[in-house]
């Protein structure tokens, strides 16, 4: 994989993209890592099953939040300083999480645990626009949009293995210690990236004339679509698999561990080769064949929904399901940030944002036949795997245009791949 070089060598002082990486591993880790307690979190709280799902589907709403509104203020206040809050508003609403006496308070304290989540994703994606540029801008978007899907797959995993050893609400406490040391970590070797006589005047208004034009380009929203519809079912995955797998065929915190850990060695090589893919042959194809694998999984759990199957056929389901997104990433991250090299981390705040917010909206939608069927799982994936085949569709007529000519030809050049 090609070197990234910073734009600017006393930028590059300033800040270790290794950091900027784990900013973006955090907040989806911190999303799922209880999701293999989510069942005794459940039961210990008087919660059903599908309002218990509600406090995956709150920190969602706040990572897709926290990124629409961290992003604007790191614009105007610099990136150092947000960042800080963001991170110590973290540890707070973590120890508040393991704390909470009812699901009530827990979803709220989710919520906001999410905003602050969402705070160092945003300042990871501002600050490489700050240090990156060029193609180089782009590579890091793209490797940043691999490792953020893996995290969100590794997480529960991680969740699994602690769980050997403590409750949910030690899980809670274990992501407190996280932030603290991701605090000490940044106040040491995070400088701020964005000088002074950079940073925005116009507030909200110049954002909002971001967002305009990022919408108004068809082939960006398109693939933006694409992506949140496929990370709906993603995290409807994430949300429901823990009960599938654990409440349904009986398998240990262990053996949910070991299953996603397959899951989550699938979607960083099937991630890895999409890129090179990519790369070698068609940016849109390598696109269009990640959505078929995704739409295999999600049909493999629709008829696990229907009729009685072997847990290797859920399994592999669910594996085809993780692997296919992660396929679909570095081509579509492409797509919708190629472009716009000058306002890559606007764009890429936008990305996220439908990401997350897709998922949050999904994710409940899981467990409302209760936490013994399959059946609303499958629905689920396979109506927004639908979706985002429509949204590719509409993005593959945009480019067949003359129009769109020049867009292909930027689109398909290898070096903008991830």
């Amino acid at each position: 994989m090609p070197s990234l070089s910073p734009s600017s060598p006393s930028l590059s002082r300033r800040v270790r993209p290794s950091l900027l990486l784990l900013l973006t591993v955090f907040g989806p880790i911190s999303m799922d890592l209880y999701l293999p307690a989510l069942p005794a979190l459940t039961a210990e709280l008087g919660a059903v099953t599908s309002v218990a799902q509600l406090t995956v589907t709150a920190c969602l709403i706040g990572l897709a939040a926290g990124q629409l509104i961290a992003g604007p203020l790191s614009d105007r206040f610099g990136r150092r300083g947000i960042l800080l809050i963001g991170i110590a508003a973290y540890i707070l609403t973590s120890v508040l999480c393991a704390l909470s006496p009812s699901i009530e308070l827990l979803i709220l304290a989710r919520l906001v645990q999410g905003l602050a989540g969402g705070v160092g994703i945003v300042i990871a994606t501002a600050a490489g626009r700050d240090v990156f540029e060029g193609k180089a801008l782009i590579r890091f978007y793209g490797r940043l949009t691999v490792i953020g899907g893996f995290a969100a797959i590794v997480g529960p995993l991680l969740g699994g293995l602690l769980n050997t050893f403590t409750d949910w609400r030690g899980l809670f406490v274990f992501l407190a210690v996280i932030g603290a040391v991701l605090l000490v970590i940044t106040l040491l070797v995070f400088g701020e990236t964005l000088p002074a006589d950079q940073r925005t005047r116009g507030g909200f208004g110049e954002t909002l004339q971001a967002y305009r034009t990022l919408l108004g380009d068809r082939v960006f929203l398109g693939a933006v679509l694409n992506q949140g519809f496929l990370y709906a079912a993603l995290f409807a995955y994430l949300a429901g698999s823990t009960f599938v797998l654990q409440d349904i065929y009986g398998l240990s915190p262990q053996w949910y561990a070991a299953a996603f850990g397959l899951n989550s060695a699938g979607h960083m090589i099937f991630g890895y080769l999409a890129g090179r893919t990519a790369e070698r042959w068609s940016i849109p194809g390598t696109l269009a064949a990640g959505v078929v694998v995704t739409a295999l999984g999600a049909v493999g759990l629709l008829v696990a929904g229907l009729t009685p199957m072997p847990l290797w056929v859920v399994i592999i389901s669910l594996f085809a399901l993780s692997s296919g997104v992660a396929i679909t990433a570095p081509p579509a991250t492409t797509l919708a940030l190629a472009d716009y090299p000058q306002m890559a981390g606007t764009a890429s705040s936008l990305l996220g944002m439908v990401r997350f917010g897709f998922g949050g909206i999904a994710a409940p939608f899981v467990g409302i036949a209760g936490a013994l069927s399959i059946l609303p799982l499958g629905i689920t994936t396979v109506v927004t795997v639908l979706l985002a085949a429509a949204a590719c569709l509409l993005l593959v007529r945009k480019r067949a245009t003359p129009a769109g000519a020049s867009r292909s030809r930027s689109a398909s050049n290898p070096t903008l791949v991830a």
